[in-house]
């Protein structure tokens, strides 16, 4: 990565298919926050659903795309990456269509899966094409797709907002058209050579499995990495509870400004960090470093300040102030972090089955963040008494994650092939 690049620059050094790549990174983004931060609220509001039926939905939406990534990337190894990757916007033209005009909570549930194992066969898919096209530029590689993640990611719920003032439908008919063109595009304009099992992962499929998860030093480097993956998550769920009790009846626009703050640390940063840290440290100096970030993240909200919801602009401020740093400083580290794990991956794969190695990384660390929440709902239910717990606990899972990291010396070192 050269010094002094611009985000555009960069973009413009990689072949066609990884910019191709590179904008479907974007689109899939914009248009799944156009639409799922608003799904809640349309499934009570209009359709008048319980808020387990509610919860049951979104679960199913989770589970089916986490715990599938690893079925998603068998398959684009098998079948080929092209293949799953336009397989996967079809399908979830398909669940974003029914999610806006069925109210049958059975068919709901199944749109609602197709939704999220779409997600699954495209992930993955991704993941190693761009492994496969870049060479030994996949952190470069990876780092510009942390980038257009965070875009996507923040103009989505923005576009998302305006359709809204039209119906919930309309949301979902313009998120549903985005996944079909995707399609199409990948279809006609994705090259498809290259891609795909090499001749023995597609002749000995559980043979090249059974060599995935024997495969040490990638499981202990996944293991050790569902702690940080903990934490990113946090943007999620325990930063927007802190911003509902910090400023009582504020909530709202506090955890919009956590997400603004978040995305554009991402989106600023991103290129720079990597650049940075590539330059002074090896990978896993570099991923203990950002996850040693991430832990130390939480420690403004150790305090616990909050303010009365009358209460006036300098008491309100510094109630917002500690989440707004926890958050700046968490995504600083994500970002830090990101690149150079997707490129561990790689590295630790043994090169035939990159999107299988890929799939399970990202189900191990999805099934470890599904444990983590629950941990941390059972610290905030105890916060009530003891503010300072959960950010407790989540900076000794930070520092464990860290530690564990630092451990492994297989991480700075390349596979035999």
């Amino acid at each position: 990565m050269r010094k002094g690049f611009l985000p555009v620059r960069e973009f413009g050094t990689f072949g066609g298919a990884v910019r191709l790549l590179l904008v479907q990174q974007f689109t899939v983004n914009a248009a799944f926050y156009m639409l799922m931060p608003y799904l809640a609220a349309y499934l009570s509001g209009d359709l008048g659903l319980t808020a387990w039926a509610i919860g049951l939905i979104l679960g199913v939406r989770n589970l089916s795309q986490q715990g599938m990534f690893v079925v998603g990337g068998l398959l684009a190894d098998r079948f080929g990456y092209k293949r799953l990757i336009v397989a996967g916007c079809v399908l979830r033209t398909a669940g974003f269509a029914a999610l806006g005009f069925v109210d049958s909570l059975p068919v709901l549930i199944a749109a609602s899966a197709v939704t999220g194992f779409a997600g699954a066969l495209f992930g993955p898919a991704v993941r190693a094409y761009v492994v496969r096209e870049v060479g030994d530029r996949r952190v470069e590689a990876f780092a510009l797709f942390g980038l257009f993640f965070q875009l996507g990611m923040f103009v989505g719920p923005l576009i998302g907002l305006v359709l809204l003032a039209f119906d919930f439908r309309v949301v979902c008919t313009v998120a549903a058209v985005i996944f079909a063109g995707l399609a199409v595009l990948q279809l006609f304009a994705l090259p498809g050579k290259g891609t795909g099992a090499a001749p023995t992962a597609a002749e000995r499929p559980l043979a090249e499995w059974r060599r995935v998860v024997a495969n040490r030093p990638f499981l202990l480097f996944s293991t050790a990495m569902i702690g940080a993956h903990v934490l990113m998550f946090q943007v999620y769920l325990a930063l927007p509870l802190q911003a509902q009790r910090a400023v009582p009846g504020s909530g709202d626009s506090v955890t919009t400004t956590l997400f603004v703050a978040s995305a554009a640390v991402a989106a600023v940063g991103q290129l720079r960090v990597t650049a940075w840290a590539r330059a002074r440290w090896p990978p896993r100096r570099a991923i203990v470093c950002g996850v040693t970030l991430m832990s130390a993240s939480f420690l403004p909200l150790l305090a616990g300040v909050t303010a009365a919801p009358d209460a006036g602009l300098v008491a309100r401020v510094a109630a917002w102030a500690p989440l707004v740093l926890s958050t700046a400083v968490l995504a600083l580290g994500t970002v830090m972090v990101t690149p150079f794990e997707l490129d561990t991956v790689a590295r630790l794969s043994d090169g035939v089955l990159p999107a299988t190695y890929q799939g399970l990384h990202q189900t191990l660390s999805g099934l470890g963040v599904t444990l983590g929440n629950l941990v941390v709902g059972a610290l905030w239910e105890a916060s009530a008494a003891l503010p300072w717990l959960p950010w407790l606990g989540l900076t000794v899972v930070g520092a464990c994650s860290a530690l564990a990291v630092a451990a492994l010396s297989s991480v700075d070192q390349p596979v035999a092939r």
